[in-house]
């Protein structure tokens, strides 16, 4: 089955003025917060976001950048891990939508993109 439209997952880090502008524009996005997972590990925000199939939207380069590797080498998937350049919510959004508007779920999937 194909997977259309990209649904985030956002790292506690990112402004969740983001999730709310990203839904104002019809796409779906989670919080941290909204998802219970506050203060949860790196590793199991990723695994979160595996679970519930969405692509994880995140500042931390460093970090991601290692777990996607991890799960490149252990031959686990993920749903795609966006790392995003700190900017405002409406800049943030801005570069996201170039993303959501020509990137499918199934296109993301096991991707690492900057914006």
């Amino acid at each position: 089955m194909t997977n259309l439209f990209i649904e985030l997952y956002l790292d506690e880090d990112v402004s969740v003025l983001v999730a709310d502008l990203v839904r104002a524009r019809g796409y779906t996005a989670l919080t941290t917060r909204e998802a219970g997972q506050l203060h949860a590990s790196d590793a199991e925000q990723l695994a979160y976001a595996v679970s519930q199939h969405k692509t994880f939207l995140t500042h931390n380069r460093a970090d991601f950048e290692a777990l996607a590797q991890t799960y490149f080498d252990t031959g686990q998937s993920h749903y795609g891990i966006i790392i995003v350049v700190r900017h405002t919510p409406y800049e943030i959004v801005r570069r996201l939508l170039l993303v959501l508007n020509h990137v499918t779920a199934d296109e993301m999937q096991d991707q690492l993109r900057y914006i």
